[in-house]
């Protein structure tokens, strides 16, 4: 049978897969399609001539709070981020309707992979409006640029953080989307830190993150949070629940505020 052809970041993504189901990734159940775990490392290239490769970097933590601390997903798995059938398994649509957004917001997408969430956003809030995209892995980076350049999107600025650092603006952000990513966070408290800082005064930090408590989500447990946790972990950074939406499918959404009291 002939193959149509395929590029060269599909049989990447295919050979993690592979290499994840060797390595004992948890087979996937019914149509579900399992995370891909972490390969490499998750410290990201630092660019060049800002003064970023001389900031100091404490060891990441393996634990926090009574949680195991996941590592970050490689960008060889940045496929599963736009796979076909994700709107069907998670309700995206959805969750970006209880967003709230609004032409001309300032909205931050941290841990932007290859950008499903940002490009979908940068519409939302309008040519007045803006994106930033964070991610710690320059590739994943890259292939944001191209899904821009493609989408002809010129509204969402790409920015290299760190493990510590998102480098948000002070005091300008209107909302920070969290897609399953903070449980991946190796420095929680300096990263809720900068990200409560960057908040605008009824600015909105959203967790959306795997169900621990329901085990037909079919992802690890290492990828699921309780809502006790969460809230655990947000009000011993100073974040307090203002609201929260609990029909999405897998997921839990959780809106925090900056808790000034």
């Amino acid at each position: 049978m002939k193959r149509h052809p395929c590029s060269q970041r599909f049989f990447l993504g295919l050979l993690l897969l592979i290499f994840a189901g060797l390595a004992g990734i948890a087979a996937p159940q019914g149509s579900c399609q399992e995370r891909p775990d972490s390969l490499g490392t998750d410290q990201a290239e630092e660019p060049a001539g800002d003064g970023a490769a001389e900031e100091k970097i404490p060891p990441g933590l393996r634990t926090y709070m009574g949680r195991r601390v996941a590592t970050t997903m490689h960008y060889l798995g940045a496929e599963w981020l736009i796979r076909e059938n994700r709107e069907e398994q998670e309700r995206c649509s959805l969750m970006l309707a209880r967003l709230g957004i609004k032409p001309g917001m300032t909205i931050v997408d941290m841990g932007c992979g290859n950008g499903f969430y940002s490009l979908q956003m940068a519409k939302m809030v309008g040519p007045q409006g803006r994106v930033l995209g964070v991610d710690i892995q320059p590739k994943m980076l890259e292939f944001l640029r191209e899904r821009m350049t493609a989408e002809n999107v010129k509204n969402v600025e790409p920015i290299l953080g760190t493990l510590i650092d998102p480098r948000l603006p002070a005091g300008k952000v209107d909302l920070i989307l969290c897609v399953d990513v903070y449980h991946e966070f190796s420095h929680p408290v300096h990263m809720l830190k900068a990200m409560r800082e960057s908040l605008a005064p009824e600015g909105r930090l959203v967790l959306v993150e795997y169900r621990g408590e329901d085990p037909r989500v079919p992802i690890k447990p290492l990828h699921k949070m309780t809502k006790k946790q969460i809230n655990k972990e947000m009000n011993a950074n100073g974040l307090k629940l203002v609201d929260e939406f609990d029909s999405l499918p897998w997921q839990h959404m959780m809106f925090f505020g900056a808790d000034d009291e």
